[in-house]
């Protein structure tokens, strides 16, 4: 396969609100551009870019997938990417390496949630749009409704770049706005159409002001009263859509029989190559920050945005070359691990087929197999060349189930799968609770962890079953009491003997705070610190429901020795019955802890979440306006917020995100305290 320079290349992830036709449209590019041979249905299960069990089985893309296609002599890399919210990251780890995105969105009239934050976060980091209306060839579809539903929040920014040519429900054409000119879908000139013609006006009045706008040059132009040559006119889009300036859309059907109108060619003269993207940071290992440009000649350098576990190839890790090119058989050096490594081979990936290639140039998108000590997000280059990439900023983990095998005796295989799963996955979590003793997985949304388990048990055979985690609860003590704990065994020749007097009281600023009164050698001093380790052992587990004790401190002010059968042994079982009979007396009490919560929401859903906190015995602390969203502060029980990423996204529709901090620990209300208390009683039982 020839080998593509920067200018004929053109990354472009797909993205958008899931069941929208981000999958189907990818595979209509791919068949008009005889990349594949066939058209896949996703219904079918037999799509090019969702190949994974669980994406067949579910109709729907759960990892973002790489395509590669030929038009025209320049290399389309296409990511197809989920649009399910729980798979935020991989959309994230797509406009990490894309050069342009194309949102999908149905002709519903609507701006929907997933177009919506899409473009929120496109704009947010600077990415390229171009907006993508599919199904106007279904009944109660309006395309001109849908661009007036997202001009009305993102003002002018949209504006169509083509008409849609109807025939009842079917597309036969297009009017380019641009030149006032209608096509056949063969791309035939002919006659505009007169229900068409005030919209092509206006609309080619507006492109034509966005293009103006681009340059000084231009926009004298045309305060000049001279028209715009149509090259002008697309330079001008071409600029202001690289500055996410403008959002340039069009119609099209991706599902069926596929209408992709001139997306082809907007492609290659509207969409920008790596090469006219701005240069990349990035740091030497002495910290100096430099700019990294996109040019074959530097020296190579690259960073893995997506790992993917094959069955077949091993660890698969797709990159985009930032400069330089790279070879079959060269040595590179892994910056971020400290390690070298040797490229063995390099892939050319479309869904789960891949080529191989013996060279790479900057600005492509490839992929690596059976590199030793590389990982996401790892930078890799020339080792003459040592930089280090910064790590792409990925949404943290909100929702975490305690995970268990099964099957007894499977637990060291379902915490071994989703160690690997962890290579897949950069929004992904699996770590021990060591409060709790329980291993916990975490990530944003239950469906996330649903079909983690399924991958767990389709690859390694192994189930796994999900709980609500435990709340790390402690017990801590209200008032003083004095109490004595002896220790007194006689079992022939030398027995056991320790007395101790211990004073319990509440100290909240400490966790456990010992300290010792004894005058007159009443306790020689060499068995006072097995007190305190006695001490220290009993209260990891508290009096009332077994959690950790806090907040006290225990003083040793009397007690009395044997001098031949006294042992460290002996005052520390004594130590251990006083906290055991005198804690009870000191008024325990569960604390519960809290934390901090942020929500942000749109203005019109406060009122519902600022209700449902309230439920969750929130308390709301003040309210600030952000980018034109309302953010919500407040704190909250830790235990009313495990399932709040889904609650959440339900009261909002998906537009709101959150984010939880612990604080501290209080007093349990009564009615929570006997429940847990009840709770623990029945799993000792």
């Amino acid at each position: 396969m020839a080998v593509y320079l920067k200018d004929k290349i053109r990354n472009i992830a797909v993205i958008g609100h899931s069941g929208e036709g981000k999958t189907s449209l990818v595979e209509a590019i791919l068949y008009k551009t005889k990349a594949i041979e066939r058209l896949g249905k996703v219904d079918e299960g037999n799509t090019t870019s969702d190949y994974d069990q669980e994406e067949i089985a579910r109709g729907m893309s759960i990892s973002l997938s790489l395509a590669y296609t030929d038009h025209k002599g320049y290399k389309l890399n296409i990511i197809d990417v989920p649009g399910f919210f729980d798979f935020e990251g991989e959309m994230i780890s797509a406009l990490s390496v894309a050069d342009t995105a194309i949102i999908v969105t149905m002709a519903s009239g609507t701006l929907t949630v997933g177009t919506e934050k899409a473009i929120d976060y496109c704009l947010e980091k600077g990415v390229p749009m171009y907006l993508f209306v599919n199904g106007v060839n279904k009944e109660n579809t309006d395309y001109f409704k849908t661009i007036d539903a997202i001009r009305e929040k993102y003002s002018n920014k949209v504006t169509p770049l083509e008409l849609p040519i109807m025939d009842g429900y079917d597309m036969k054409g297009y009017v380019d706005v641009a030149s006032l000119t209608a096509y056949d879908l063969d791309h035939n000139p002919i006659d505009l159409p007169q229900n068409l013609k005030d919209k092509a006006e206006e609309y080619n009045l507006a492109l034509t002001e966005f293009a103006a706008e681009a340059s000084d040059e231009l926009l004298e132009k045309f305060f000049s009263g001279e028209e715009l040559t149509l090259e002008e006119k697309r330079q001008g889009l071409k600029l202001r859509m690289m500055n996410a300036e403008l959002i340039p859309a069009v119609a099209g059907v991706a599902v069926g029989k596929p209408v992709l109108a001139n997306l082809l060619d907007n492609i290659i003269s509207l969409f920008p190559s790596p090469a006219e993207m701005p240069s990349r940071k990035a740091k030497k290992m002495d910290g100096e920050e430099i700019e990294v440009k996109c040019d074959e000649n530097e020296k190579f350098s690259c960073q893995i945005f997506k790992t993917i576990i094959d069955k077949f190839l091993g660890k698969v890790q797709l990159f985009k070359v930032a400069s330089g090119k790279v070879k079959v058989g060269d040595a590179i050096y892994n910056t971020s691990k400290d390690k070298g490594e040797k490229v063995s081979s390099i892939l050319l990936l479309k869904g789960n087929k891949s080529k191989n290639i013996d060279e790479i140039c900057a600005g492509d998108l490839g992929a690596f197999a059976k590199l030793n000590h590389t990982s996401t997000q790892d930078t890799l280059c020339d080792p003459s060349y040592k930089i280090k990439f910064d790590d792409v900023e990925y949404p943290e983990p909100v929702y975490s189930m305690a995970v268990y095998s099964a099957e007894k005796g499977k637990e060291d295989k379902v915490f071994g799968g989703l160690s690997k799963l962890l290579e897949e996955d950069s929004t992904f979590r699996v770590e021990k609770n060591l409060e709790t003793n329980e291993m916990v997985i975490s990530g944003l949304g239950d469906s996330q962890l649903d079909i983690i388990c399924k991958k767990l048990k389709n690859r390694e055979g192994v189930e796994a079953k999900l709980k609500t985690p435990k709340v790390p609860y402690r017990e801590t003590i209200k008032k003083t009491v004095e109490q004595q704990g002896k220790y007194k065994k006689q079992s022939g020749g030398h027995g056991q003997y320790g007395d101790t007097y211990i004073r319990f009281e509440p100290k909240p600023e400490v966790d456990f705070e010992f300290d010792d009164e004894i005058v007159g050698g009443v306790v020689p001093k060499q068995y006072i610190p097995a007190v305190e380790k006695g001490l220290r052992e009993c209260i990891q587990k508290g009096v009332l429901a077994g959690y950790p004790v806090v907040g006290l401190r225990a003083v040793l002010y009397f007690g009395s020795y044997h001098s031949v059968d006294s042992s460290e042994l002996a005052f520390k079982m004594a130590a251990a019955a006083a906290y055991k009979d005198g804690l009870p007396k000191a008024n325990p009490v569960l604390l519960e802890p809290i934390v901090s919560v942020s929500v942000t929401v749109p203005e019109s859903n406060m009122g519902d979440i600022m209700g449902d906190l309230n439920k969750r015995r929130g308390r709301i602390f003040g309210m600030e306006t952000v980018d034109g969203k309302t953010v919500v502060k407040g704190e909250a029980p830790m235990s009313e917020m495990f399932k709040y990423a889904t609650d959440l996204r339900s009261m909002t529709q998906g537009r709101g995100r959150f984010s939880v901090k612990f604080e501290r620990y209080e007093e349990a209300p009564l009615h929570i305290a006997e429940k847990v208390i009840e709770e623990s009683k029945k799993e000792e039982d």
